[in-house]
């Protein structure tokens, strides 16, 4: 199992967010995180990944508990992290953004390089000297993904993916997780739009008000509307 979450709490402040929060991703598995804005989606990828001051629970990531440990271990460990709000550097190029992200190959997990992320996102390999604040949207969230991999982590956290993307983009989006599932690459990842997450994950975790509501395949929960309707539709 690449990632085991038991028991998690988090806070802000004197507001209790999360409340017991359990889920798994196995190894090469892209599993879905879905719930409404506000749920708590972002708010568990941020603890995850020690961004949340007071947390408490068991984060077994690759065997290891990293639940105390900081931001910056829980990096190098392994554990790659792509926020919603994307966070490219607007001045440097794609080539230098990507340069930024190198980390040595680690066992256990893919090896990528420019060349190969080129492949991944063929709309990089075409811009390579742009600046990042001089690319579109869907081509920042791209550039994003591909510092992170850079990295080489073995599992990904992609906090919204698809979020205010042209459906082009989209589709691409897709297809390039699809490819990073199929290097052997865990993802887990958060969304609100059920057709992108029944096209690429495995399973599915649904979170309401801070709490685990559903877990299963996605076959399971086309199986139960019911389930879908009270916690996912607007």
């Amino acid at each position: 199992m690449t990632l085991s979450v038991s028991g998690l709490n988090a806070h802000y402040g004197p507001a209790h967010i999360l409340f017991d929060v359990g889920f798994e991703v196995g190894e090469g598995e892209v599993v879905a995180f879905l719930g409404r804005n506000g749920a708590g989606k972002s708010t568990t990828f941020r603890s995850l990944v020690g961004l949340v001051p007071r947390r408490e629970g068991r984060i077994l990531f690759r065997g290891t508990d990293i639940a105390a440990k900081p931001t910056h271990e829980i990096a190098r460990a392994g554990l790659g992290y792509v926020p919603e709000d994307r966070r490219i550097f607007t001045d440097l190029t794609v080539e230098e953004n990507l340069a930024v992200g190198l980390q040595p190959p680690r066992p256990g997990a893919p090896t990528w390089t420019p060349e190969r992320l080129y492949a991944l996102f063929p709309n990089l390999a075409e811009m390579r000297r742009r600046p990042g604040g001089r690319m579109s949207g869907g081509e920042q969230q791209m550039l994003t993904i591909a510092r992170t991999l850079m990295g080489n982590p073995s599992l990904v956290l992609l906090d919204e993916p698809s979020e205010g993307l042209a459906p082009k983009i989209v589709e691409q989006m897709a297809d390039a997780i699809l490819a990073m599932k199929r290097e052997g690459l865990s993802v887990l990842l958060s969304e609100q739009n059920l057709h992108f997450a029944r096209l690429i994950s495995d399973r599915a975790y649904i979170i309401e008000t801070g709490r685990i509501r559903f877990g299963g395949t996605m076959a399971e929960l086309a199986a139960q509307p019911e389930i879908r309707d009270a916690y996912l539709a607007v």
